[in-house]
């Protein structure tokens, strides 16, 4: 079972279990709710979020995922970019009591609408289009620290849903070594996450 420590007790962010050990209470990472959390059950070893990160989070949905960054990164920041107007509605309910997670509504495509929230250490992608690996670039090379991380959800049927998953995802890494990121490894996410992989990748 995945946990990290509750940064506001008492408090569920959606259907995870509250766990206690002595005076701490821990929250359940649902590794069939979360990405990231397939990614580590699956064998993920880099992991770039320490406790003072500041994270640039693109596609944060309704929070589950950045509920546990921010929980991770409890001296650090989340800025957290959603589209869609409904689902941010949700978001800001979480980021209300988690004070370290900042909303942008915004379009991940246009870093230029975000200009003011500078360096950060990781910029995390969970955004499903065809695009998604030009738009992790597109934002790490504004706000992404020389030797940071760009990690990427990567969908292979919003890029090809005609093609190989395991091709797709081979083609995502290629470009983002053209654009000279190093690419420490590729986790797929199956059987959690069907046609999925997590790509991390350092800029250099």
């Amino acid at each position: 079972m995945l946990l990290t420590l509750n940064s506001r007790p008492g408090q569920r962010v959606y259907t995870e279990r509250l766990v206690h050990a002595g005076s701490a209470e821990y929250r359940e990472w649902v590794h069939t709710k979360s990405k990231l959390a397939a990614a580590i059950k699956n064998g993920l070893k880099t992991f770039p979020f320490t406790e003072g990160s500041t994270v640039l989070y693109l596609g944060s949905s309704t929070g589950t995922t950045p509920s546990h960054i921010s929980d991770i990164v409890a001296k650090g920041t989340v800025y957290c970019v959603e589209f869609a107007e409904r689902v941010m509605r949700e978001f800001v309910r979480v980021a209300e009591q988690r004070k370290n997670l900042v909303p942008i509504l915004a379009d991940a495509r246009k870093p230029q609408d975000y200009p003011w929230i500078g360096r950060v250490d990781v910029v995390y992608e969970d955004v499903a289009q065809p695009d998604q690996v030009e738009i992790g670039v597109r934002n790490s090379e504004r706000f992404l620290r020389e030797g940071g991380y760009l990690i990427i959800a990567i969908k292979s049927q919003s890029i090809d849903v005609t093609e190989e998953p395991k091709k797709i995802y081979k083609q995502c890494e290629k470009k983002l070594k053209d654009a000279g990121y190093a690419v420490m490894e590729t986790v797929d996410l199956e059987p959690y996450e069907k046609a999925h992989a997590m790509i991390v990748a350092q800029k250099s």
